[in-house]
């Protein structure tokens, strides 16, 4: 019976998985929420029997029943966000919190097989921040001072990450985390966040050289303190979304080929300097020549992810184990071992749509500094998505950061969830903008109407000018209106 179960559940896994990513892309056909409300609860439905097929797979394997109860809490938890996300803000965007909570639930599977004690710590931890979370949209949606702080945002920022460079714990020759009360946190995963306000901040006004070199100099501040402390993942991150939102903020491709070269020459200087980044590179270039030191991780990883094929061994049938720290760094190599190479594609392509979702977000905004911080809050995602899934599979050099919702560890949970939270918060402003020039065109129609009789075409347009700049003000920026 229990054969049987394994078996049958492999394919009935990637068809759920399958049908859901489809329905991510799906949502795009239509502009307005209201037109996808179908879509999103075909995703709800799939999620939640793609969750509970994985635990009862996970019941058969290991004859402990017990587990049923852990699915049972996520469940709740799950079902809880989804239906408090609508009712507390009606004009959020279900496919982000649809993703978000998919790529929980796949992260509670899938850890629930590896450690489940590392998933019950995951899953508190998740509890309390998706808490934290359902708040941060009002936050971003009322404070409108947000913007005027980015001087806050560089002095905490770079405090922070100084701390964790004097005072942190060394973790495999890096300085990560550091702990208060017994709690351990990895600031550069906050900072990730506080950056990309303080970018957005500086340039939404003036793209200018004068503003360019100033945010250099205070993203360079960032980025060395994290090449001392040797957290060259997170360094890498902040450099790519800092010179790819200078170039969405000023369009001048000198900036953009600057960066790539700059990024090529400090690449070139860490590994003549780092000796672990030599060691990295050379288990990236033949990890077969070092198979019994430094490419011991990334084999194990290939095979993993060569041995699953396309549905997987299924879950409790691999040999995940093999792979140390799998439950962080090598987590997607599991995945595709146990859920087979559909459902990994299948993962990739739900981070990808959480991408393009939130430049659609961003293209859709009229101010310009909630333009910058979505685009830079969906680099720092999609980047470190790229990071995580292309260190797994020997695509890049292995860079040590985690892949969100997914990899175990509190720091990176908690950050993503309040990434996506801020995501949520600026499609409530863009509803406050929409509206604003609904009313507006309102205004125009209207003066239109009783000026027409007076003849007075000169006033008309002026007035209507006025009346539309006032109102994409108060949303947030200046607009220019073409009859």
């Amino acid at each position: 019976m229990e054969l049987y179960v394994s078996e049958f559940s492999k394919y009935v896994i990637a068809l759920l998985i399958t049908l859901y990513t489809y329905e991510c892309f799906a949502v795009f056909r239509y502009e307005e929420e209201g037109e996808r409300s179908g879509i999103y609860t075909r995703q709800n439905l799939l999620m939640f029997a793609l969750h509970f097929s994985c635990f009862l797979v996970i019941c058969f394997e290991t004859g402990d029943i017990t587990y049923l109860f852990f699915y049972a809490f996520q469940q709740i938890v799950l079902y809880a966000v989804i239906v408090l996300y609508r009712m507390l803000y009606p004009g959020s965007n279900r496919l982000v919190v649809n993703n978000m909570c998919m790529l929980l639930a796949i992260g509670f599977c899938i850890l629930t097989r590896l450690d489940m004690n590392k998933a019950i710590k995951q899953f508190i931890i998740a509890s309390g921040s998706l808490v934290i979370a359902l708040v941060i949209p009002f936050f971003v949606h009322k404070f409108k001072f947000l913007k005027k702080l980015k001087w806050v945002y560089v002095i905490v920022g770079i405090l922070a990450l100084s701390v964790v460079m004097i005072l942190g714990q060394t973790t495999y020759g890096s300085k990560l985390s550091y702990s208060i009360a017994g709690i351990t946190f990895q600031p550069s995963e906050f900072v990730k966040i506080l950056f990309v306000f303080y970018v957005a901040s500086a340039l939404y006004e003036s793209h200018g050289f004068f503003e360019v070199f100033t945010t250099a100099v205070a993203a360079g501040a960032h980025v060395i303190v994290l090449v001392i402390s040797k957290d060259l993942g997170s360094a890498l991150i902040f450099f790519v979304v800092y010179v790819l939102m200078v170039f969405v903020a000023s369009q001048n491709y000198f900036y953009l080929l600057a960066g790539i070269f700059g990024g090529a020459g400090a690449a070139y200087i860490a590994y003549s300097v780092f000796a672990h980044v030599q060691v990295r590179v050379q288990a990236w270039k033949d990890p077969w020549s070092v198979i019994d030191s430094a490419g011991y991780q990334i084999t194990q990883s290939l095979f993993a992810i060569s041995s699953g094929g396309w549905f997987g061994l299924g879950l409790c049938k691999g040999t995940p184990e093999a792979i140390p720290f799998v439950e962080a760094d090598f987590i997607f190599s599991a995945i595709a071992e146990e859920f087979g190479i559909i459902f990994a594609v299948c993962l990739i392509l739900i981070c990808v749509s959480c991408f393009i979702m939130f430049m659609n977000i961003s293209v859709q905004l009229n101010d310009k500094f909630y333009q910058l911080t979505a685009f830079g809050l969906g680099i720092t995602y999609i980047f470190q998505v790229f990071l995580t899934i292309g260190g797994g599979t020997k695509f890049i050099p292995l860079t040590g950061v985690t892949l969100p919702f997914i990899s175990y560890g509190g720091s990176s949970v908690l950050t993503t969830l309040i990434m996506f939270a801020v995501i949520e918060g600026l499609c409530m402003i863009r509803l406050d903008e929409k509206e604003q020039l609904r009313l507006a065109r309102a205004r125009k129609k209207k003066k239109r109407s009783a000026l027409a009789g007076g003849g007075h075409r000169t006033g008309i347009d002026a007035l209507t000018e006025d009346d539309l700049q006032e109102a994409a003000m108060s949303a947030g920026d200046i607009i220019e209106y073409k009859e």
